[in-house]
């Protein structure tokens, strides 16, 4: 049975902190017993003491400290406890660390990776719960990846690390206990592979990867739902989706999603944030420019509701997107014809 998607992080990072002696892990609780709070960093601070180093409660500090190093030649990876805090980060991001790969006169690397753990469906409320990355797309200089079942965080870290860029890496926490590849989310009606350059892109699909009635396409947090969602598709409505999850959000990798909804010409992209200035609005735009006389339906967005979001479980279903929202959205492309 393959590893949890938490076990893949934490192992990841123990091969990048062996591979390179220049790597420091920074973040509040980090340093065992603790382990971080969602145990990500477990066991690493007893090998590499000195570079695995636990701080005070300041993102601001923390990021700052980080792209201190990545701009002295070292490489850093930190841990935001939750993403919703790396709004407090976002000027060490914004102003510092992506403009520094490029403002001094020559190119200069920076490796540095902000992980983030993101989203909801676990009651933790208002300011514990959001999905920002909408917030960070379009920043020169900086790229943000999502973690899915699909690809594996050694060689997504490694990728990160080894652009030179810095780069937030979102982790949605409902996949921390997910197992990874087909464990995970694919069961025996469906297949998948890695499509794009260095396989940046997960395909999941049924009999032909080159025939479907609409392309699903979502970040890795809702790669198991939308599989789910495409199951129930088929077996109950004989509509045959394919679900497209690509690891990198930003820059999109156009040249690998197109084709596909090219071929189907009918795509849904859905996403936990709220609507206005996300991945899913400028993969929308792409599709809009790019396929506009051979798609056979708009492109159709699901978002979260705008609305704050609540802890309690009822209250929280109503406004985080749900399978049902993404049912119906494929439903009401694939019959609009």
């Amino acid at each position: 049975m393959a590893e949890r998607v938490v076990e893949n992080l934490n192992q990841a990072l123990r091969a990048l902190m062996a591979d390179d002696p220049g790597l420091t892990l920074l973040g509040e609780d980090l340093v065992d017993p603790y382990g971080g709070a969602f145990k990500v960093t477990r066991g690493l601070s007893g090998r590499w003491p000195d570079r695995v180093l636990s701080t005070p409660l300041s993102e601001g500090g923390i990021v700052g400290m980080a792209g201190g190093l990545a701009l002295a030649g070292q490489s850093a990876i930190v841990e935001i406890m939750f993403s919703d805090f790396v709004a407090l980060a976002f000027d060490q991001i914004l102003n510092f660390a992506s403009k520094s790969t490029a403002m001094y006169g020559r190119r200069v690397p920076m490796r540095l990776v902000v992980r983030c753990p993101t989203g909801g469906n676990r009651g933790y409320g208002p300011t514990h719960s959001q999905s920002p990355q909408k917030h960070f797309v379009g920043i020169p200089g900086l790229t943000l990846h999502e973690v899915s079942p699909f690809h594996d965080n050694r060689a997504v870290l490694a990728g990160m690390l080894a652009a030179g860029r810095p780069g937030l890496l979102f982790e949605d926490k409902v996949l921390y206990t997910t197992r990874m590849y087909a464990d995970g989310v694919v069961d025996d009606l469906f297949r998948y592979d890695l499509i794009g350059p260095d396989g940046g892109v997960a395909r999941v699909w049924v009999d032909d990867p080159e025939q479907s009635d609409c392309v699903l396409v979502v970040p890795g947090g809702l790669a198991g739902r939308a599989v789910a969602v495409a199951r129930e598709l088929l077996l109950r409505d004989d509509i045959v989706c394919q679900v497209l999850v690509p690891s990198r959000l930003w820059p999109l990798d156009v040249d690998t999603l197109l084709p596909p909804i090219a071929r189907a010409g009918r795509v849904v992209a859905a996403e936990e944030s709220t609507a206005g200035g996300t991945w899913g609005a400028e993969l929308a735009q792409a599709v809009h420019a790019r396929l506009w006389g051979t798609l056979r339906a708009p492109v159709r967005l699901v978002h979260s509701a705008d609305r704050v979001i609540p802890t309690a479980a009822h209250l929280e279903r109503t406004v985080l997107v749900q399978d049902t929202d993404i049912h119906r959205a494929v439903k009401e492309v694939v019959s609009g014809d």
